[in-house]
């Protein structure tokens, strides 16, 4: 029931990240480090990890994607179906994603295998498969299968510059597809080992669907900052794009080479992106930085179902690091503050007993939704208006 509501209020699981400013020590809140398991043991990968967190098998329960490999291991992608539930997810075994009966490899760099991205390329509604690969090139695996069981026969290279040269962006790429500016078609967005940004755009030439880079250059456009070229401190750019503080405009957040997480702060608009400047975002109030050569490689996505944005990182020591946000007590719609909207969905709720779909009205956890939990809600309130 929450999740139809805030469905009909507009309301985006995934954009609603506190907009506190820069300075602000709350920015995406991320508590303290875990490290993903499987069958109770941590998830630990050959070479260079690259999590994602998507449903791969269309049961309505988000899997583990793992890209591996790095120095003398392949790359291939590992699944791990989740056993678990929505709220609290699982994982046992593991299969690698196959094409024609046999898994899928590619070579690796000393520091990458593959960065494997569950994308939905052309217009038939099956998941398909864009991997960034350590020589800087991209391919795209196309699912001849179903939505719940992925099959894909073979791979091709995703060209630019009139479909004659491939994409390129030196080396270890870095992709993920969305749509830049806001022209309602997908491009491309890459980091590589010169930790620069890489920018392709969809011109729409055949179709907007699949997308076409017929007009771009091999190495794209350079995404820049104060009037240069955007280069992530120690390079080893690994970007996601979305709003991270919730006023309305995408920004940027990556990884690099030292294992840290940078967040550019989008100044100019959500069609025109323009950035000044990074913060590094903190773990437990400290900065994230893996140790070593990490070369971390986030992935932003809601672990629980709580509406809330976590981050898994993948590095070289081959696990998946996950670090969850923290709740705020009493923020029923996830916008990081406790108002009136949050009282007028709690009434939804107002008099169930053992109603699962209320559980997150219930703030004594008694099983019912009842003036207790209105008192809970108030004192929340009351603590936010205070400060």
């Amino acid at each position: 029931m929450k999740r139809a509501v805030l469905m009909m209020l507009g309301v985006s699981a995934l954009t609603m990240i506190p907009g506190r400013g820069l300075g602000d020590d709350s920015l995406l809140n991320l508590g303290p480090e875990k490290l993903v398991q499987a069958d109770g043991v941590a998830v630990q990968v050959p070479g260079y990890s690259v999590p994602s967190f998507v449903d791969w098998n269309n049961d309505d329960l988000k899997d583990l994607l793992v890209g591996e490999g790095g120095g003398e291991r392949a790359g291939k992608v590992r699944v791990y179906l989740n056993v678990g539930t929505e709220l609290e997810p699982q994982f046992s075994d593991y299969f690698y994603v196959q094409s024609r009966g046999s898994d899928v490899s590619w070579a690796g760099s000393d520091e990458m295998g593959c960065f494997p991205r569950v994308v939905y390329w052309d217009a038939d509604e099956r998941k398909d498969l864009l991997v960034g690969l350590a020589d800087g090139t991209v391919k795209i695996l196309l699912n001849a299968g179903t939505e719940s069981e992925p099959v894909f026969v073979g791979e091709s290279g995703v060209l630019a510059w009139w479909n004659t040269y491939r994409l390129d962006v030196g080396e270890e790429v870095t992709p993920a597809l969305l749509d830049w500016d806001n022209d309602g078609r997908i491009d491309l967005v890459a980091g590589g080992l010169d930790g620069k940004i890489h920018l392709y755009i969809n011109c729409g030439c055949g179709g907007a669907i699949p997308p076409s880079f017929f007009t771009s250059w091999p190495s794209g456009e350079l995404v820049q900052e104060n009037g240069e070229d955007l280069i992530v401190p120690s390079e080893r750019s690994s970007p996601v794009v979305l709003d991270i503080d919730g006023d309305g405009k995408k920004d940027l957040l990556t990884g690099n080479t030292n294992g840290e997480l940078l967040f550019y702060r989008n100044l100019g608009t959500d069609a025109a992106p323009s950035f000044s400047g990074y913060t590094l975002i903190d773990s437990n109030s400290v900065p994230i930085n893996l140790p070593g050569s990490a070369c971390s490689r986030p992935f932003v996505c809601d672990w629980t179902g709580d509406g809330y944005a976590d981050v898994l990182i993948g590095a070289g020591d081959g696990n998946v690091h996950l670090y969850q946000r923290l709740a705020q007590r009493g923020d029923i719609d996830n916008d990081y503050d406790v108002d009136f909207a949050d009282f007028a969905l709690f009434g939804i709720c107002w008099g169930q007993i053992d109603n699962e779909e209320c559980r997150w009205a219930d703030f004594t956890g008694d099983g019912r939704v009842d003036a207790a939990d209105l008192a809970e809600l108030a004192a929340h309130w009351l603590e936010e208006a205070s400060l």
